[in-house]
């Protein structure tokens, strides 16, 4: 590192968990975000803060003026911008050494998994099941760590998906693709403003911890807030041997 960068993540080097060789490996990340909305836009200021050396955002739409009462990427400004131009300003700014990849497209098949086999860890900040299954099964057909984080009223929850390790559950093992999950989306719902901020924000700390190799991440626990009463609840989550993504007879389909 140079002495810009030396003076930019000096709090993290003095960190002795972290130190100028766990924010080498940082600058050295490949992040890859879906999703340019609640979640994705505290994850992204942060990972860009903490100096991820290269952040891809897809999302395949644009800045509307209802979005700017949580989504923190953007301004009232860029209002019909595509999503991830907005959010690639906002990240640049914040930090002009970092590369950031834009893409406005729905990403799915074969392109999914070119992204996330390029990708050292996935955060999944989508606002839909068929998405999430979708990263979740190329995650796990390239054993790339998965940060799910979902948020909806006042209801939070996170969770870690690595399949790096044999014995560890993927995001179908507790959300099977097979069940019907009531779908319920921030346009009709709503959705409390910093519970996206809090849920956000632990995506991206969860994804340092993972590119750095530290702490303990949340694999095989799921966290679920509920912000209204400020009460965590936690759930421990074991692989399922019949999952049809990550299971011992899977047939993975994209």
């Amino acid at each position: 590192m140079n002495d810009n960068q030396l003076l930019r993540y000096s709090r993290h080097i003095l960190l002795e968990q972290i130190g100028i060789e766990g924010q080498e490996k940082i600058n050295a990340a490949r992040v890859l975000i879906i999703g340019a909305g609640g979640l994705g836009s505290p994850a992204a200021l942060y990972l860009a803060s903490a100096g991820v050396g290269q952040i891809t955002l897809v999302d395949n739409d644009t800045v509307d003026l209802t979005n700017l009462q949580r989504q923190i990427l953007h301004t009232t400004e860029r209002v019909g911008m595509p999503k991830v131009e907005s959010g690639k300003l906002s990240l640049q700014h914040i930090n002009p050494e970092i590369q950031v990849t834009a893409l406005q497209e729905r990403t799915e098949g074969a392109r999914l998994e070119e992204l996330v086999q390029g990708a050292d860890v996935v955060l999944d900040c989508c606002d839909n099941f068929v998405t999430r299954h979708a990263v979740n099964a190329a995650c796990v057909k390239y054993a790339v760590p998965l940060v799910s984080g979902a948020a909806i009223g006042f209801d939070g929850q996170i969770s870690v998906f690595d399949r790096r390790h044999p014995d560890a559950p993927c995001y179908a093992c507790v959300f099977p693709p097979q069940q019907q999950f009531e779908e319920v989306l921030c346009s009709s719902m709503g959705v409390f403003a910093p519970l996206v901020g809090i849920i956000g924000t632990m995506q991206a700390a969860e994804a340092l911890k993972v590119v750095m190799q530290i702490g303990r991440v949340l694999a095989g626990r799921l966290l679920m807030l509920d912000a209204m009463n400020m009460e965590w609840t936690r759930i421990g989550i074991n692989k399922n041997p019949a999952c049809p993504v990550c299971g011992h007879h899977s047939h993975l389909t994209l």
